[in-house]
């Protein structure tokens, strides 16, 4: 399998044994990723010009771009976090458990807090907080409801799903 690995400046990407990189992703510079966590296909996560931390058992899909701005914003997902496909995630901080919906873009700045939801080609602009418990949509996003119990109960189960999904891939890739 070809791996996309690069260090950059002499920061070498930091991944975890049990972790998912697909061949066709690219994992630059200034990055940690923890143990289960997926990058899937077609993802750049690139540490650049500033350092980018991922969780445990995270899920960050297919197409997403993940980087950070040059002294000013890191960027940290947490634990257990679901990112769709197609979404740009640039130097923000999505806690444990927080979930962003494909085609999102979450700018600089912005904490989406454990529990909370980014909808569906959400635009999340600099220095939002989406708070826990509430769904966030729209260009520009904004509050669009509470998320209902159910809704809280399964945000997780998605980046649970994906580890194990993860996990096959790394046993049939090799």
């Amino acid at each position: 399998m070809v791996r996309n690995i690069i260090p950059f400046k002499g920061a070498e990407p930091i991944i975890a044994k049990d972790a998912f990189i697909a061949p066709s992703a690219f994992i630059i510079g200034d990055v940690v990723i923890g143990e289960g966590t997926s990058i899937w296909f077609n993802c750049v996560v690139r540490g650049d010009v500033n350092h980018i931390r991922i969780g445990n058992r995270s899920n960050i899909q297919d197409g997403t771009v993940i980087h950070v701005s040059g002294g000013t914003h890191p960027t940290a997902i947490g634990d257990d976090v679901l990112v769709g496909h197609n979404c740009l995630i640039h130097g923000c901080t999505l806690e444990d458990g927080s979930f962003v919906g494909m085609g999102a873009t979450v700018m600089d700045g912005v904490v989406v807090e454990s529990g909370a939801m980014v909808a569906a080609g959400a635009l999340v602009t600099p220095g939002k907080r989406v708070p826990a418990g509430e769904l966030w949509g729209g260009s520009p996003a904004r509050c669009i409801r509470e998320l209902s119990g159910a809704e809280k109960a399964a945000l997780t189960e998605g980046a649970h799903h994906y580890a194990g999904l993860a996990q096959t891939y790394r046993d049939e890739l090799g």
